[in-house]
């Protein structure tokens, strides 16, 4: 076992050594791919972002599958509740953005509806329902076998924040 975290920690120090200062980190965090790399969702270079990929519906919705494994869990054999409010409020972002008019999370309104299952297939959607001036309604679910699990309604306030240059 030593020997292995040798070689994990010697990988790691040559990462550290290599790796672009992070100021420079932070402005190709947002380089215009669609999807921020170290987003902790979706971010293909975070480690710990679940297996989460969303596609835009024609009806103005997104949706996506996931299956959550241990590192995930909360209850035995469940996913954590706040990684079911993680997934949900990336998912109300990303269908904002989709439907065209996007914000900062203001409010964000959770139901526990049932245990939401580890290894399974989950469903997650999410779908701008109103937008009044600066406020945005959108809702969202997480699904298993057809079954709401967790429920969310969400208040987006329009805003633009300054991005890393």
């Amino acid at each position: 076992m030593k020997e292995v975290a040798d070689r994990l920690n010697a990988v790691a120090d040559h990462l550290d050594e290599h790796a672009p200062a992070m100021d420079q980190r932070m402005v190709d965090m947002w380089s215009g791919e669609g999807i921020t790399r170290h987003d902790p969702v979706t971010g293909p270079e975070n480690a710990i972002a679940p297996p989460l990929h969303l596609t835009g519906k024609d009806d103005g919705s997104v949706e996506g599958e996931v299956a959550l494994g241990l590192p995930y869990q909360g209850p035995p054999g469940h996913v954590h509740g706040g990684i079911s409010a993680l997934l949900l409020d990336h998912t109300l972002g990303v269908a904002n953005h989709w439907a065209g008019q996007s914000g900062m999370t203001a409010e964000l309104t959770l139901r526990y509806h049932r245990p939401t299952p580890l290894f399974e297939p989950l469903t997650v959607t999410g779908e701008q329902v109103a937008v009044d001036g600066r406020k945005i309604r959108t809702t969202g679910a997480i699904t298993a076998r057809g079954e709401v699990c967790v429920s969310a309604e969400g208040l987006f306030i329009a805003k633009h924040l300054p991005r890393p240059r």
